[in-house]
């Protein structure tokens, strides 16, 4: 079993307690997001967790709890942008969350800990000699803390109609994505980083830009030095390649301010939600209720120790 921690929130940032609780307890509860009432009790010992996989724009609040993940396998999606408050409000600044990723490469390795650089979002105030400009200054700051540069085009989601208003933010155009693709590989493959785009239709193959696997099956294969038997997560977009994870966050619980985030849907239910949060529950920022049902989900270990990896 993958674990995702989490797509829907920052973890890490904001939940890191929460979550070693949940490790030392060896099981969490999960509300299903299209049935709140429904709740699935998450087995997490290290026996069946294969990796954990961490989403995170401020993971600095779990690097001096990493200790207490060492039965765990474990590897960072670490979005890191140069926008202004203006997109990411509650932001610690680029030179600071440059550090924490350089700090955490060096505890983990470069291997494990991922840029991603998204979404690209173009307006009067971000252009694309901006976003060439930015790119390239934080590729040099991380291209010996990191193997690989993830990329993103903006999705407008109606979720987030309002955050954006006022912001003058549309869909890049195909000639836009391929311009700025074109160069971010050029400076990527000058640093020696991969580079490959998230949840994306276009082809960008001709710029040496591949289609992402976010949750890695040959990542974590690689690192476990074992193969898994994993499928594709149907439950994903269709554009995108990561394997099948059981995520443990919360929707309207993130508080980075992010104006195009889809995880926050409304700014009230999102302050009352965080205020609900509690380390010791078994869910994140709830409680259990008399109308909850709980049911134990049936999990196990996709390794497979009789491959090893490098005789496949």
């Amino acid at each position: 079993m993958i674990i995702s921690a989490s797509r829907r929130t920052d973890i890490p940032a904001f939940f890191s307690e929460w979550f070693i609780n949940r490790i030392e307890a060896q099981y969490a509860y999960v509300r299903n997001p299209m049935n709140i009432h429904q709740v699935s009790k998450i087995n997490l010992m290290p026996s069946i967790v294969d990796c954990i996989v961490f989403w995170s724009k401020n993971p600095n609040p779990l690097i001096g709890k990493l200790d207490r993940l060492n039965e765990y396998m474990y590897y960072f999606q670490f979005t890191l942008n140069a926008y202004n408050k203006d997109l990411e409000a509650n932001l610690p600044s680029l030179e600071d969350r440059i550090q924490t990723f350089q700090v955490l490469s060096e505890l983990i390795g470069r291997q494990r800990v991922i840029w991603r650089y998204d979404p690209i979002i173009l307006n009067s105030r971000y252009s694309i000699n901006w976003h060439i400009e930015k790119f390239e200054y934080i590729a040099r700051q991380l291209c010996d803390h990191t193997e690989k540069v993830t990329i993103s085009f903006i999705d407008l989601y109606t979720t987030i109609s309002n955050n954006i208003k006022g912001k003058n933010i549309c869909e890049l155009s195909y000639d836009q994505k391929n311009t700025i693709a074109k160069s971010l590989s050029e400076i990527a493959h000058s640093y020696g980083l991969k580079i490959d785009t998230c949840a994306e239709d276009i082809d960008l193959s001709a710029y040496g830009i591949d289609h992402a696997h976010c949750i890695d099956e040959k990542l974590i294969a690689k690192l476990l030095d074992c193969s898994i038997d994993v499928s594709k997560d149907k439950n994903q977009r269709s554009e995108c390649g990561c394997a099948v994870s059981i995520d443990l966050g919360l929707y309207n619980t993130c508080q980075n301010g992010c104006a195009y985030c889809y995880a926050n849907h409304n700014a009230n239910i999102r302050k009352r939600t965080f205020e609900a949060y509690d380390s010791g529950s078994p869910l994140l920022c709830s409680q259990v209720t008399e109308l909850d049902k709980i049911t134990e989900r049936k999990v196990k270990s996709q390794r497979n120790m009789q491959l090893n990896l490098f005789n496949i």
